[in-house]
């Protein structure tokens, strides 16, 4: 065929020039798309060869090179797949009805404009060469076809495209990128490399470059004026057998990507090491990860997954605003590091790969948080995550009981933000939850509390403070204590928000022990009560006296059982804000609800009856106000006066 000129229609120029100045943001992702096309093409020849064996003709080993001319500013993206007959590439690279472009012109017509989820959708990607290039050609032959009917199609991508026979002696197709002025910058071998072992790396072809240059052993000759030498990505390179004679190959290839995806083989063929030095790859980490799961969805959305929970946490974890998620491939072609859109901000210490096969290649951060498979994948992974963390949380193995609690010292106070953000998983993130408690210092699930609950017991007792040393010492635990009743002890900073999401477990409500009057129900005895009752109303008339001296610091005072040893604490409504919270918001530089607390006092104390043998108004109103300040500092509070607090202690201490 003479060479002939083909008009490009239309829509054709607008998409070259909505790809090359909106599509692509990152210029190098051009050559993403190239290889990734490349790629394909020796897929659809793998396919094709099942039926005919025969179309891989001497070359049944499929690979992908890429070559560049730094002298001539070229790039060549070459392929030994399934090729292009001349017809093909009129159809697949001129012409609407392959390219796309009518139907994807059409989605972007009216309201639909704006709708970056169209983008992708269809095959533009050939089009992100023109990012670079102002030149393109193509040079193909079919698999099938006789050397004479290969295929050369050159455009400047400016509204038409050249097409002539030529004659080709390998299958598959050469893309020649002219590049344009001030893109040199790719004209490098470490620079392709770099690219393609952030994008490509784990296409599962190998990936070739050169490690030499070619030498030429006679005037050379080419098949167009501007071409680069012969050997070198020039579009007479496949087929002019004179031009090769003029080229003596003394280079060596390398394989510049890892040419197999991990998680696309099966996992009957990999080992526990081979995942383990992956994970160290794509994280960075040193250590062997904690757990690691590996598996193939199919159904609406098809992707796999190979998530990773690490041994240690990141310094960083508690920055919420710092990017966390797992790797998003799309075909085995890498989009995206963090792509926190796959998985809940919960989860953000999990690392790994997703791979979808249903994803556009281009997809963006804003597109993944619109997306119905994104919210599909996102969902799997997030049931996936918590079925492994229940295999481990769950075993009778004492090594994986061992490997649990580690992992919480890590991790727990991250998976517990999960209950307000996550409502469909919350029943099982409450059974993944541990704590320490009046029974034990650690390991605490709430299984484990249920099992120890005493007979009549209805609700599950829970204390926050500072520290555990704080909460262990509270006076409000000594009513507790003293028949045995176990209380959960809370000082993650972040249970006080999770316990404004987790009312309950299986029926039991979570009852805090600083919060309302105590009222054990059917664990206090009726002598218990009336006792209580008696020693209530003895002391009403210095319960009296208390809330006039104290009216302007507590909002009520009065005799309390839940204590045993200690003079007075200090508790809260219930629906109050705690003091515990409302201490963490002031040290976060927040403002907190002025709110008076309640005073509780033991009757049956030594001090509570000095107190009430007082005489005198202003030495009970010091010994009141030391009480109180007291409670206060039990609770893990910090004093208004405390010079007025040291003052009235030393009166008091000097007689």
């Amino acid at each position: 065929m003479d060479k002939k000129t083909h008009a490009f229609q239309a829509e054709v120029k607008q998409i070259l020039h909505l790809v090359t100045h909106s599509l692509y943001s990152n210029k190098e992702i051009f050559l993403r798309e190239l290889v990734s096309n490349a790629s394909d093409a020796c897929d659809k020849l793998r396919f094709e060869a099942l039926d005919k064996p025969a179309l891989f003709e001497e070359a049944p080993n499929l690979e992908v090179r890429v070559l560049f001319d730094a002298e001539h500013k070229t790039i060549t993206i070459r392929d030994n797949g399934v090729g292009m007959s001349a017809d093909e590439a009129i159809e697949h690279l001129g012409t609407i009805a392959k390219s796309g472009t009518r139907e994807f012109m059409a989605a972007l017509e009216g309201e639909k404009k704006k709708d970056a989820n169209l983008i992708g959708q269809f095959g533009v990607g050939f089009y992100s060469g023109y990012i670079v290039a102002d030149r393109i050609t193509v040079e193909s032959r079919r698999a099938g076809l006789a050397p004479e009917q290969g295929v050369r199609w050159v455009s400047e991508g400016t509204g038409e495209f050249e097409v002539e026979t030529i004659t080709r002696a390998e299958r598959g197709t050469d893309v020649i990128l002219h590049l344009r002025e001030g893109e040199e910058e790719f004209l490098s071998a470490w620079k392709l490399k770099s690219i393609i072992g952030k994008y490509s790396d784990h296409i599962s072809l190998p990936i070739l470059m050169r490690t030499q240059k070619w030498e030429s052993s006679s005037p050379q000759t080419t098949a167009l004026p501007s071409s680069p030498p012969e050997g070198v990505g020039s579009p007479g390179e496949a087929g002019s057998t004179q031009e090769k004679k003029a080229q003596v190959d003394t280079d060596e290839w390398e394989t510049v990507n890892k040419a197999a995806a991990l998680w696309t083989r099966p996992k009957s063929d990999i080992t526990d090491a081979q995942y383990q030095d992956f994970y160290k790859q794509i994280s960075y980490d040193q250590e062997a990860p904690l757990a690691y799961t590996h598996n193939r969805v199919e159904g609406r959305t098809e992707y796999t997954q190979l998530l990773y929970v690490p041994a240690k946490a990141p310094f960083d974890l508690w920055n919420r605003d710092k990017r966390g998620g797992v790797k998003l491939y799309v075909k085995r072609v890498f989009i995206m590091d963090d792509a926190e859109a796959l998985m809940p901000v919960y989860l953000r210490f999990v690392k790994g790969v997703i791979d979808s096969a249903d994803l556009p290649l281009n997809v963006s951060r804003e597109l993944l948080q619109e997306s119905r498979d994104v919210k599909a994948i996102r969902e799997g992974c997030t049931k996936r995550v918590l079925s492994m963390l229940e295999d481990v949380a769950q075993s009778e193995d004492a090594s994986q009981k061992d490997k649990y609690a580690q992992f919480w010292k890590q991790f727990g106070a991250v998976l517990k933000e999960g209950i307000g953000e996550d409502f469909a998983n919350r029943e099982r993130l409450a059974k993944l939850y541990r704590f320490a408690s009046t029974h034990a210092d650690e390991g605490v699930s709430f299984e484990d509390y249920k099992q120890r609950m005493k007979e009549g017991q209805e609700a599950i007792y829970v204390i926050t403070a500072d520290s555990l040393a704080a909460a262990k010492a509270s006076p409000q635990l000594e009513i507790f204590r003293k028949k045995g009743i176990e209380v959960l002890l809370l000082t993650d900073r972040v249970d006080e928000w999770m316990l404004t999401h987790l009312y309950e477990y299986e029926g039991h409500p979570l009852t805090s022990v600083a919060k309302g009057a105590v009222d054990l129900g059917k664990l206090q005895d009726e002598e218990e009560k009336k006792a209580a009752d008696a020693a209530a109303e003895a002391a009403k008339p210095l319960i009296e006296r208390l809330k006039k001296a104290l009216e302007a610091r507590a909002k009520d005072v009065r005799a309390t059982t839940r204590l045993v040893d200690s003079p007075a604490c200090i508790v809260v409504e219930e629906g109050d804000m705690s003091g515990h919270l409302a201490r963490l918001l002031k040290q976060a530089g927040q403002s907190a609800p002025a709110t008076k607390p309640i005073l509780e006092v033991n009757p049956e104390h030594a001090l509570v009856k000095r107190l009430d043998s007082a005489e005198g108004s202003e030495r009970f109103d010091d010994l009141a106000q030391v009480l109180f300040d007291q409670a206060v500092l039990a609770e893990g509070g910090q004093l208004e006066d405390p010079a007025g607090y040291v003052r009235r202690v030393n009166l008091l201490l000097a007689g």
